[in-house]
């Protein structure tokens, strides 16, 4: 352990620099496919809305649909009365060879061509959910469901496509939950937060997140929930993975096991926590800004779920979103459910101005291995718009401020690289001039999709913008400025 470029200590850990390859590669893919992708269902909604209309059952009326196998264990949940319909009386695990069967459909240099044809520059896929199955063939067994993994290296195939197109590739696992382990329902959001099992638990995960990392080098540590073991033990985990993967990037989900923890798990302390969540959220709206992840001594960049800052922030961090309100695929979704292509790319720009990076989820179904026709025309026209305008987003910093407005309300990001800086016009402008409230920039302009030049004048405060050809047919233009 001593010659190890890291030592397991918080001190040595924290000087471990976030990678420029991450720095600059601002948009992500993750895929959220398991077992839960067979049923594909979820009842509509988002979880917001469900944890503050239907706080007591949240975890049962829950708009995840990789949730499935927790839901049905309630028989007046929707989803259990879907599954009754639809399958009878057969347990979750016969999900398994539907699953495997249906694998025959799936092409991984398919997807990965999709991913970086949308502009991506890694993909972050889950290897286990909560429901424990492992997309990849573990030598780590489940003392507590027999086979519970793919034969088929799902996690091996898909890293080797995705490298292949030229992306950084990642590996998402849920260290904190697994239905095989602790089977108990979760009903609120505490049974579901405190639900890490004990017992023979921390060292198959850290046996496991050992397999994946010396098995495919993943550029990206991905871990959910919280952590099973001791700080100790999670310290020689990161240690190692810095040893194999010098350049790789560990997210902030891995709040280590406690007494505290252990305390918290306790059903009454469990009901006391959970009156006082639901206080919280009748004060505080913002429930994904609310529930933020609770601070860890080392990680190289925070994961924050559909949330917007007001600044630039200092530290690294990667909006995490769906593109529907399901992470999993639900095939209750249609197209209006699905978050639209102008929203979604107004919040990655939103973030890269503030310092962040987006992971933007796909759910493909599991009946045929197929990304749904909705998340892939929205895919497609990032990959266009980036296609024209991503010199302004990838190996870009914050400048000294984020956002500006126009005097005709429209909303202004800043990016820079090197000497240039670029002023995306948030919306579908019209005219030959735009002027930005208290801002000016010297320098010569012109328009980054075309390169047509556009004049540069000051009006007090205020920087006007007169370009040489109409924008109502650009989405979001894009202003570079060579100071």
């Amino acid at each position: 352990m001593n010659n190890l470029t890291y030592q397991p200590t918080k001190e040595s850990l924290n000087t471990h620099p976030v990678p420029e390859w991450f720095e600059d590669a601002k948009f992500g893919v993750f895929i959220h496919w398991g077992l839960y992708s067979i049923p594909g269902f979820a009842p509509l909604g988002s979880l917001e809305e469900t944890l503050k209309t239907n706080y007591d059952r949240a975890l049962l009326d829950y708009p995840y649909a990789e949730g499935y196998w927790n839901a049905i264990k309630d028989p007046d949940s929707p989803s259990a009365k879907y599954h009754k319909a639809k399958y009878g009386n057969m347990p979750y695990q016969g999900f398994k060879p539907m699953f495997m069967d249906e694998l025959e459909h799936w092409d991984p240099s398919a997807w990965a061509k999709i991913f970086s044809d949308a502009g991506a520059k890694y993909v972050v896929i889950v290897s286990k959910h909560h429901e424990g199955f492992c997309l990849w063939p573990t030598e780590v067994r489940n003392p507590h469901e027999q086979d519970w993994f793919s034969k088929r290296d799902i996690i091996g195939e898909l890293a080797e496509a995705v490298r292949k197109e030229g992306m950084r590739f990642g590996i998402y696992y849920s260290g904190g939950i697994d239905w095989t382990f602790r089977r108990r329902i979760s009903r609120t959001f505490m049974d579901y937060s405190f639900s890490t099992p004990g017992g023979d638990y921390p060292a198959y995960a850290d046996a496991q997140v050992r397999e994946l990392i010396k098995r495919y080098r993943p550029d990206i540590l991905w871990n959910d929930i919280c952590w099973p073991t001791d700080l100790d033990a999670l310290f020689r985990l990161f240690a190692y993975y810095y040893e194999v993967v010098p350049d790789g990037v560990i997210n902030d989900r891995w709040k280590h096991t406690s007494s505290s923890t252990k305390f918290m798990s306790l059903k009454p302390v469990r009901a006391m926590m959970d009156m006082m969540v639901k206080q919280m959220i009748k004060k505080n709206p913002d429930i994904h800004g609310a529930l933020v992840q609770p601070a860890i001594p080392h990680s190289d960049f925070a994961t924050p779920e559909y949330t917007k800052y007001t600044d630039i922030q200092a530290r690294k961090w990667e909006m995490t979103r769906g593109i529907g309100n399901s992470f999993g695929y639900n095939r209750n979704e249609s197209e209006e459910d699905y978050a639209s292509f102008e929203s979604l790319l107004l919040d990655f720009l939103d973030a890269v101005s503030k310092n962040g990076n987006l992971l933007l989820n796909v759910g493909p179904r599991g009946e045929d291995a197929q990304i749904p026709v909705e998340q892939r025309s929205r895919l497609f026209k990032f990959g266009d718009w980036l296609k024209q305008n991503g010199d302004a987003v990838y190996g870009t910093r914050p400048w000294t401020r984020a956002e500006a407005i126009t005097e005709t309300d429209e909303a202004i990001r800043f990016t820079k690289k090197d000497n240039n800086i670029y002023l995306m016009i948030l919306g579908n402008p019209s005219g030959l001039t735009i002027k930005v409230k208290d801002v000016f920039i010297e320098g010569e302009a012109s328009l980054l999709a075309d390169g047509s030049p556009i004049k540069i004048e000051r009006d007090g405060n205020d920087m006007v913008l007169t370009f040489t050809r109409q924008l109502h047919d650009l989405f979001v233009p894009v202003v570079l400025i060579q100071s």
